[in-house]
């Protein structure tokens, strides 16, 4: 198990390209890290990593034997973490990432049923409104929609992404109906930036009443605002000061508590699928499983993919 932490020390090392940011991904000092990449190399013979006071670089053996042993490790590590208790049990940390209004609506209340379920576990959740990278942050699962799949990660579909329009019945009252996107032009924004590019995505709103004819038709209104939060965009939508752009799962509670309308209400955009993110390997620690299995159960029980549908 000695050598297996130093092989560990080595690869987030050479994936994160220093000791102290391995360190920080391990829950170690860098001292620790280089001392166990110093115990590995005196162990193997061989030279890993070219060493500078600003940088850290593989050498021509190092590029070899992470190449050789980076897939080894995570399928031993999932083998450890599956024999975690001594009847196999489900345990241990478990670490995901997912929006903050999402999941605190639709995944903390049911934390309860999951512990009751597998007391063994201890969540480590973090509410992030952005794409993490699970394998170089150490997450075993994520929750998302609208990501590119990265390289070693599957995707397992929860229900449609669809982008809808919000707004007050206050703000509308004084108003002209809307009843096409080109009048869209006149009215104030409310947008959310992405928390990758830090820009507004320019989404395309498809008329679900024609499917046939692809009609398809820009979100053109004046930025009044931007947020980082989706929460945050409807609850200045729910104050009257314009119209929101926003998620079916976001805006779930608002249009269920009327505190807001769907403008254009045959109309949304495509982001493609919300969909839980997890390792390819072949073999899945039990917590990580465990946790899939439950959250997709669930999905199915209330019935979510349907209600997330936006025609």
């Amino acid at each position: 198990m000695e050598t297996l932490g130093s092989i560990e020390c080595f690869v987030r090392s050479a994936e994160a390209g220093s000791f102290s940011e391995a360190a920080r991904r391990l829950g170690l000092t860098p001292a620790a890290v280089g001392k166990n990449v110093a115990r590995l190399e005196a162990s193997l013979g061989i030279r890993l990593f070219q060493r500078s006071t600003r940088s850290l670089r593989l050498t021509e053996a190092g590029t070899r034997f992470l190449a050789e042993v980076s897939g080894s490790l995570a399928t031993i590590q999932s083998a450890v973490a599956n024999l975690a208790d001594a009847e196999g049990q489900a345990a241990g940390t478990l670490k995901v990432s997912m929006g903050n209004a999402f999941g605190r609506e639709y995944i903390v209340p049911l934390l309860g049923d999951f512990l009751a379920q597998h007391p063994a576990i201890v969540p480590d959740w973090h509410f992030d409104n952005r794409q993490v990278d699970l394998i170089a942050e150490g997450f075993d699962a994520a929750i998302g929609g609208g990501f590119e799949l990265p390289p070693g990660l599957v995707a397992r579909e929860l229900a449609p992404a669809h982008i809808v329009l919000l707004a007050s019945e206050a703000y509308l009252a004084d108003r002209s109906a809307i009843t096409h996107p080109d009048q869209l032009k006149q009215h104030a924004g409310i947008f959310i930036r992405s928390p990758q590019t830090g820009r507004i995505r320019p989404w395309a709103l498809i008329n679900s009443k024609d499917v046939r004819r692809k009609e398809q038709m820009p979100i053109d209104m004046k930025i009044r605002m931007t947020m980082s939060d989706p929460a945050a965009a409807l609850e200045v939508a729910e104050q009257g000061l314009g119209i929101a752009v926003a998620s079916m799962p976001n805006a779930q509670s608002y249009l269920a508590s009327k505190r807001l309308v769907r403008v254009l209400p045959d109309w949304y955009a495509d982001a493609g699928a919300l969909s839980l993110y997890f390792s390819a390997q072949k073999l899945l620690p039990a917590k990580t499983r465990a946790f899939i299995d439950f959250v997709v159960f669930h999905f199915r029980k209330r019935k979510l993919a349907q209600r997330f549908r936006a025609y």
